[in-house]
């Protein structure tokens, strides 16, 4: 397995590789309109003898309540070819992005997703850090730190 920068040339797999993940085309089409807007700061996708089986996306998220400067991504959308998953295609894309999150100064990744999926990779519910989402969330809104200190842990009492 290998993974990449996405290019040009990958959007049309990337579409239909996004539809076959997810059952149909509503994280395609978020794909899509981030690349428009110029809101892909990184996209990687997993390639198997040069057939795209994987794709990640990270976009800029605003975060209301954070110290000055403060820079976060959100995940959204991951996948993978159902064919091929649980094969850790989704694990090494992930990793791959949090590195090029980090390489970038980002100081921290948030996702809406699945909460036994994402604490491998040092994510956590982004409540115990003072962070909420629109979603109501709080078992999946979850947040990795990047930069050691960038996040300040709230005190449970």
């Amino acid at each position: 397995m290998r993974i990449r920068e996405e290019t040009p040339e990958d959007f049309t797999v990337v579409w239909e590789l996004n539809e076959q993940a997810f059952g149909g085309a509503a994280e395609a089409r978020l794909v899509d309109m981030l690349r428009t807007a110029n809101k892909a700061v990184v996209s990687l996708v997993a390639t198997i003898d040069r057939r795209t089986v994987g794709h990640i996306l990270f976009s800029p998220v605003t975060v209301t309540v954070s110290p000055k400067d403060f820079r976060a991504v959100e995940l959204a959308p991951m996948s993978v070819l159902p064919e091929v998953q649980n094969r850790g295609i989704g694990s090494s894309l992930v990793r791959e992005g949090l590195a090029a999150c980090r390489r970038k100064g980002y100081d921290a990744v948030v996702v809406l997703g699945h909460s036994k999926y994402y604490p491998r990779f040092g994510f956590l519910r982004a409540a115990d850090y003072a962070l909420d989402s629109e979603y109501n969330a709080p078992e999946s809104f979850m947040v990795v730190e990047l930069k050691e200190g960038a996040l300040c842990r709230r005190s449970v009492a």
